[in-house]
């Protein structure tokens, strides 16, 4: 008798191994970065290539909101101003000249990251576009120190508090003055007319801001002076 030898059946094929399921709100670690053209759009679309980050086409800008884990880059001269326009909800990175204390307040509420213009390299655009692809509760230093250092409704620092230059005779008039003396008085008292006397308040309240005789004491009060 002959044996008959049949092979045997090929195996199925292995079915394919799931996929890892990203967890909602992931993001990638290289983002696609949104560009819109503007001024000085170009340099940021350089540098972000050189840093490693994958540019969408300038074709592709104002087509539809931007993608899920991209970052929208937008340049402008203002921070405030660019912030109060209409934009795609999403992650925002500003690079702007100008940024106020105000326009960093409403960045930091929208949850956008500012870049100032004249902090521009490849290693901050780098470090500027992981925050926005990162959010984090916390304020960074830089913004937090800006907040301090700045007074508010403005992007200006804040300016020593430094008592007005008086002359010697502005001195002893504001000085008399504040004693509760009169025109008259103060001019017996330093021996000279009250003409003089006159001219010299008025010098006073001008140095010193003031709106009439008893602001000018009040101020003078408040700056140490008398």
């Amino acid at each position: 008798m002959t044996a008959t030898l049949i092979a045997a059946p090929p195996a199925p094929p292995a079915p394919p191994a799931p996929a890892t399921p990203v967890p909602p709100g992931a993001l990638p670690s290289r983002p696609v970065l949104r560009i819109p053209p503007s001024r000085g759009a170009d340099r940021v679309r350089a540098l972000a290539r050189r840093a490693g980050f994958a540019c969408e086409p300038d074709h592709e800008h104002g087509h539809g909101p931007a993608g899920p884990g991209s970052v929208s880059v937008v340049v402008a001269a203002d921070a405030e101003q660019a912030l109060r326009c209409g934009r795609d909800p999403g992650l925002l990175l500003l690079v702007c000249d100008t940024v106020s204390r105000r326009g960093l307040l409403l960045a930091l509420r929208t949850g956008a990251v500012v870049l100032r213009t004249a902090d521009l390299t490849e290693e901050t655009l780098a470090a500027a576009v992981r925050r926005a692809s990162h959010p984090h509760p916390s304020i960074p230093y830089p913004e937090l120190s800006h907040l301090l250092t700045t007074a508010p409704g403005s992007g200006e620092p804040v300016p020593d508090v430094r008592p007005p230059a008086l002359t010697a005779r502005q001195m002893s008039v504001l000085r008399l003055l504040a004693e509760g003396h009169a025109n008259a008085g103060i001019a017996r008292l330093l021996d000279c007319s009250e003409h003089t006397v006159k001219n010299v308040i008025y010098e006073i309240m001008a140095r010193l801001q003031a709106r009439n005789r008893a602001h000018a004491v009040a101020q003078a009060v408040r700056h140490g002076l008398v």
